[in-house]
Parts: structure tokens; C-alpha cells; sequence
């Protein structure tokens, strides 16, 4: 029998999009056992065989209750351009057991994803535990060569993005978030990914200028303690003169007007006792740092002494920046009990606001870092603090409090033929079969059950009484009447076919679609302590059909 080969058919290929951003995603960057994999099933005329898959995982990570899907993109990007090199095999023949056939090399060649569809969650959703992120159909030696890079794509981002929407959560809306964690990740590709799905995730801003240019995150950041201590003496400052913020004149003597701020500032009556001699080269250091950079000026103030001279040089600097028009963006701070010492920041930029008649000054920025996590923000949360900030890294892009999130890719269908996953732990059965997946929402608007049905049975309906049933507990069941009914998975990917597939939208789309869906979520489901689980069902019909493929499948013991 001749065989069939995975190709480009007659019709044409979707518009072309970008290869990955990592360039290491290639066909290569897979598991050893695809490649073996995919010779058997040539080798036994197996590999054009239509299979489904689907990637989810089994458990919410960080103790909590919702996962944040990320790294969909990247998926379709892989996709979009897989295609080996005759570099790739060369390689490939060179490592598998045994002699490889010509005829499998030549297999290789035309492989492409023409022949696949990949159904997906929008990537931004919040998913939860068995519900599939991703559904991929084609010919099982193509889908099975994709597995392993997929897997790899989806789950550090789901985990990074859900990691960085807890710190949301937890700093609340009005907080600014700072991603600062790239000299602390695991390697380049660690660090990209990090600022990419923490921006998903609610962060505002990343340090790491690369993701800036390849994202267009917006990039924030000041200056270190070297920086500072890099200064000996005001005198150091050759070019002390600075244009007003309109341009109608110019001060030909910042460094001057900044030693005059401090003056009146140690010898103000309002203020007197509470700050003595400064450390001059810190002065030097927020001084050039502003004739650098006078329309955002941020300075780090833990240097030496927070309130004995971080602060006050910093206010003094501000105050000759604001007598030419400008406004000092804040502080930083990077060491020392934060909640106490953004408070007294507070209190100090308020005496500076009531004392010299300087407007808003009382609401200087105070910007909080020190190696910070989801733990140390409801801490600070519940002592009170007056940070609008934080520079998270560390505990944030390396995931700390959990290492990975666990995505598997299961063969559900293979030749329209159902398959399913035995375990001796029930977590571990797979849920067999091509599913469409709803998200069924209540009167209030909040989301009340996400379920799984059989590809060829009816839809739920708004205001229709449905049984929705725990995969695997028969005594956990419950009716819902859904108000609004959403189907979740949608076309990405398909192929050569005329299908219409969903274009992938703009990162900052993708950060919109995160917040928006994390409000609609149910408070209870949210909380860091103790949430409430949140329902994946099944239908009935799916229910029974689990069951009597389960049973169909296990072995019966025989007792002697």
C-alpha cells in the first residue's frame, strides 16, 4: 500500500506569521521519544492516523483556586513555521536506534503543519483544572512531534502569568506593579518569557528593555546604589546649569539651588530637630541623577539613611526641580521595614507640601522593592503602608512558591475512536474524546461551572435546566440554569482547511482580556486562604460515557 505523506495540499496556507521569539523553537526542541515514536508509527504505515489531543493540567498552582493561560501565541507561532532542516535530519538519522529507512527521512522533509487544527482558550483566560487549554487534531505522528514544545511554551507562561495576577490581586487595582526580575531569572529565555507574562498577568511595567522592544512593555527603572555611592562631593557636577521645564529660562546653578532647598529644609521651624547633616555624596548622586533626567526623577533613598538624609536630599533635589516647573516622580525603597518607613516618607513629603505652599507634593511617589512576594504585599497590606509601587523580581519570574504548573497532552481520539487514560489515582484519568467546553454564568454575572460535552451533542442554552456532573464522583452533581453561555475553545490554527480561525490579538488585548475576566470571577474563588474550589463538569451523557469506556477498558482481576 503506497503511503500517504503530511504535506502542503492544493490549498494555500494562512497569511504568514512570525516564527517564535526564541529562536531555539525549533522542531528539535522536543523529547528524544517523539522521534522514536514517530518512526514506529511510519514504520507501521500508522502515521497518518487522525488523532486529537489535549493539553490541560491537573491541579491549580500556588495553592489557589484559577490559572491565568498564557503562551498561546508562541504555540501558533511554532506551528505556523514547523518544518525541519535538512541539518535537523541529518541529525535525526544519525541519532535514532538501529538504521533509519531513507523513506521515513524523506517522510520528514514534507512534514509540516498543514494538516492540523488547534482549538484554544484565548490566551488570557482563566482556566481551571482538566478543562482542555488546547485541542490539537492531525495526523498522530505530527500532533505527537508537537507535544513536548508545547508543553514547554505553555507551562512556565501559564505559571509566570497566574503567579503575577496573585500579586495583582493581592496589591489590588490601584497599585502599580514593576516586573524587576530579570537578573534574577532562569537564563535569557527565563527572563523574556517572565516580562512578557508578567505584563499578562496585571503587571504595569518591566526593567528588562529587550521585552520592552520586542513587547512593547513599558520599560521603567532609576538607578542602583552604585550609582550613588559612586559620588564623592557636590563639586564632582561640572555642568550645573538646567533649562525650566517651559523652556523661558534657564538656571545656571542647579547644584546651588538644590544646597539652598536643603538649607531651608534642616532650618525650617516645622521641620527642625528632625534631620540633620546629609551625606553629601548622596546629594552629588540625586543632583546629577536630575540634570540627567528632570522630568522623571526617582531616586533611591536607602543608600546610607532613609530619613536622615535619603529623604531630605531627595526632597531638596525636588523642590529645585519644582521651582523650575518640574515634578519629582518619587522615592525608592529597597531595604529597612517598608510599611514604617513609606509611612514617615509620607508624613515628611506632607510637612514639605504644608510648610513651603508646594502643591501635591504630600503625593510623591514612594516606590517599595527588597526582594517582595505575594506573602510580604498582605503583610504590608494588613500593617498599613503608604507605598503606590512595588518592584517585584526573585519570587515573582522564578515562581518560588512552585516550581511547575504541570500540563500534560493526552490522546483523547484516535480514527474517531475515543481513548481514555487509566490511573489507580482518579486525578490522573484523562476525560476521552473531541469536547466542546462552555463557561455557564449565573444571575450575578459571575462564572458558575465550566463544562465538557460530546462533540455531537446540543449546546447548553441560556435559561435551559442542565445536569452538570463531577467527571468522576457520582455523587457530586448539580442543575444550573445558565443566564449566559460561552464557548471557550476557538479556532487558531487551521491549517490548509478553509475554517476561520481567530487572530491573535495584541499583547496589551491579551492583559485587557486577564483583568476583565479575574474581576468576573467570584470573590470566594480568588482569596489567597482557603478558596473555594470552582466547578469542572461534565455533562451526563459525556458522565456515562467516561464510565463505560473506564470499565471497558480495566482489566478484570481474577481471584484464585
Amino acid at each position: 500500500m503506497e503511503r500517504r505523506e503530511n504535506g502542503p495540499g492544493e490549498k494555500q496556507l494562512p497569511p504568514a506569521i512570525h516564527g517564535p521569539t526564541n529562536r531555539m523553537v525549533t522542531p528539535l526542541l522536543t523529547d528524544f521519544y517523539q522521534y522514536t515514536m514517530a518512526y514506529a508509527y511510519w514504520k507501521a504505515d500508522r502515521h497518518n492516523e487522525q488523532a486529537v489531543f489535549d493539553l490541560f493540567f491537573r491541579k491549580n498552582p500556588f495553592g489557589g483556586e484559577y490559572t491565568v493561560f498564557a503562551g498561546l501565541e508562541e504555540c501558533i507561532r511554532f506551528i505556523a513555521n514547523y518544518k525541519l532542516t535538512e541539518d535537523d535530519i541529518c541529525f535525526i538519522r544519525d541519532i535514532l536506534p538501529g538504521k533509519c529507512e531513507e523513506g521515513f527521512l524523506d517522510y520528514l522533509r514534507k512534514v509540516d503543519c498543514s494538516n492540523v487544527e488547534v482549538y484554544a482558550a484565548p490566551e488570557g483566560s482563566i482556566v481551571f483544572p482538566r478543562l482542555p487549554l488546547m485541542r490539537v487534531e492531525g495526523p498522530v505522528a505530527v500532533v505527537q512531534l508537537l507535544e513536548t514544545t508545547l508543553l514547554n511554551l505553555v507551562n512556565y507562561a501559564s505559571l509566570v502569568a497566574t503567579n503575577a495576577a496573585r500579586h495583582r490581586c493581592v496589591a489590588g487595582k490601584s497599585k502599580i506593579l514593576l516586573e524587576f526580575g530579570l537578573r534574577r531569572a532562569q537564563g535569557p529565555d527565563g527572563g523574556i518569557g517572565a516580562s512578557k507574562y508578567c505584563y499578562i498577568g496585571g503587571f504595569d511595567a518591566t526593567s528588562n528593555v529587550l521585552a520592552g522592544k520586542l513587547f512593547g512593555i513599558p520599560l521603567r527603572g532609576t538607578h542602583s546604589h552604585a550609582f550613588v555611592s559612586s559620588f564623592m562631593t557636590p563639586d564632582e557636577i561640572t555642568d550645573k546649569s538646567l533649562q525650566s521645564f517651559d523652556g523661558s529660562t534657564t538656571c545656571e546653578d542647579f547644584v546651588n539651588l538644590v544646597q539652598t532647598w536643603l538649607n531651608r529644609i534642616q532650618w525650617s521651624s516645622s521641620l527642625s530637630g528632625t534631620h540633620g547633616e546629609t551625606n553629601q555624596s548622596e546629594l552629588a548622586a540625586f543632583t546629577s541623577y536630575a540634570l540627567a533626567f528632570p522630568k522623571n526623577f526617582l531616586a533611591l533613598v536607602d543608600t546610607y539613611d532613609v530619613l536622615r538624609s535619603g529623604i531630605p536630599n531627595f526632597c531638596a533635589v525636588a523642590l529645585a526641580l519644582n521651582d523650575l516647573g518640574y515634578r519629582a516622580a518619587g522615592i525608592r525603597l529597597d531595604s529597612g521595614d517598608l510599611a514604617y518607613l513609606s509611612c514617615e516618607a509620607r508624613k515628611f513629603f506632607q510637612a514639605i507640601e504644608k510648610e513651603f505652599k508646594v502643591q501635591n507634593f504630600g503625593k510623591t511617589g514612594i516606590t517599595a522593592s527588597n526582594d517582595l512576594n505575594e506573602e510580604t504585599l498582605d503583610h504590608l497590606n494588613k500593617q498599613g503602608h503608604e507605598v503606590d509601587s512595588f518592584g517585584i523580581g526573585t519570587y515573582l519570574v522564578t515562581c518560588y512558591a512552585q516550581a511547575a504548573l504541570g500540563c500534560v497532552f493526552k490522546l483523547v481520539e484516535i480514527n474517531n475512536q475515543p481513548r481514555i487514560k487509566l490511573s489507580e489515582d482518579v486525578s490522573k484519568v484523562s476525560i476521552p474524546c473531541k469536547k466542546r467546553c462552555y463557561r455557564l454564568y449565573g444571575k450575578e454575572g459571575y462564572p458558575l461551572v465550566d463544562l465538557m460535552i460530546g462533540e455531537n451533542e446540543p449546546s447548553p442554552k441560556v435559561a435551559e435546566r442542565i445536569l452538570c456532573r463531577h467527571p468522576f464522583n457520582e455523587s457530586k452533581r448539580a442543575y444550573v440554569v445558565p443566564q449566559r453561555v460561552e464557548e471557550l475553545l476557538k479556532c487558531y490554527w487551521s491549517g490548509s482547511s478553509d475554517k476561520a480561525i481567530e487572530e491573535l490579538p495584541p499583547l496589551k488585548d491579551i492583559r485587557d482580556r486577564c483583568m476583565k475576566q479575574l474581576e468576573q470571577m467570584r470573590p470566594d474563588h480568588m482569596r489567597r486562604l482557603n478558596p473555594t474550589p470552582y466547578k469542572v463538569s461534565v455533562s451526563t451523557e459525556l458522565y456515562d460515557f467516561i464510565h463505560f469506556l473506564w470499565l471497558n477498558e480495566a482489566p478484570v482481576g481474577e481471584l484464585q
